[in-house]
């Protein structure tokens, strides 16, 4: 390796690591200009924890669903671009992880640590990827829905490839026969990828949030000039039709402008016995 390839190395692997340049000079010697494995040399001197690039913002990638047995499990990872996202690196790293994920149950410490197909820790392939494409890559958010208790089925919006997307919803139901539950759970699991309802109903609404919101819509009306004595009637209607529009079972039914999800579920239940257990909706990049 001459010294113009070596300089070149030596500013891509401190650019990756935030190591200063003595350390990875010897990081490279020591691997023969192996960048990804000069990473692993300086993680495992205690010198590289992080690499620079994980301070950047990470708001692209995949959202992936996995299921079996009536069991499903979904995991978000994020990229930079939207480009990385269509990599096939990429996709072919989220798949391997989407099938961890499920063995782990959503238990990310034991996904970090979970051997991969080429023997290396999830976290070390993860460390590897970001030196190969350059972007910051992050595992985010996962979750696992077991059989018990319920029916569990999942939605993916646009799918790019079977079970992956850039938005997936899942809703356990309970109650009813198979049937019933197979068709519904299916419909309103595509209702809440499309509605991203906070609660299934009006009191699991985080407390924190209807505060935050009410704050909000008091200022709104005082600045808009309404008297001071009018506030709190004004708000209460706008804070019940917060909480309307974002509790599950009260939200207008996206296939029918005329009914609410809970008419719905009345409507498909023979025995009138369905009730929504639990629900999750992953968005690529969310919250971000």
């Amino acid at each position: 390796m001459s010294n113009k390839e070596l300089l070149e190395n030596i500013k891509k692997l401190r650019e990756l690591t935030g190591v200063g340049f003595k350390d990875c000079k010897l990081a490279l010697d020591d691997t023969k200009g192996d960048i990804e494995k000069s990473i692993e040399f300086l993680r495992k001197k205690g010198i590289a924890k992080a690499s620079k690039k994980m301070s950047r913002t990470a708001s692209e990638g995949l959202v992936l669903a996995q299921e079996h047995e009536g069991q499903v499990s979904i995991i978000e990872i994020n990229s930079e671009t939207d480009f990385v996202a269509k990599n096939e690196d990429f996709i072919s790293f989220c798949k391997e992880l989407s099938e961890i994920n499920f063995i782990c149950k959503a238990n990310l410490e034991k996904i970090n640590s979970y051997k991969t197909k080429n023997g290396q820790t999830v976290e070390d392939n993860l460390v590897s990827l970001i030196a190969k494409i350059g972007e910051k890559i992050t595992i985010r958010r996962a979750n696992f829905f077991n059989n018990e208790n319920g029916v569990n089925s999942f939605y993916v919006h646009s799918a790019i490839e079977k079970n992956i997307g850039k938005i997936i919803a899942i809703v356990k139901l309970e109650g009813g026969t198979s049937k019933e539950i197979k068709e519904l759970g299916t419909k309103i699991a595509m209702h809440v990828a499309a509605s991203n309802p906070l609660s299934i109903t009006e009191s699991g609404i985080d407390k924190k949030i209807v505060d935050k919101e009410l704050e909000i819509i008091k200022a709104e009306i005082i600045n808009s000039g309404k008297p001071a004595e009018m506030v709190d009637k004004i708000s209460k209607g706008k804070i019940n039709k917060f909480l309307n529009d974002n509790s599950l079972l009260n939200q207008i039914w996206i296939m029918d402008s005329q009914k609410k999800v809970s008419d719905v579920i009345k409507e498909n239940s023979s025995n009138g016995q369905i009730k929504i257990k639990d629900f999750i909706r992953f968005k690529v990049g969310e919250g971000v």
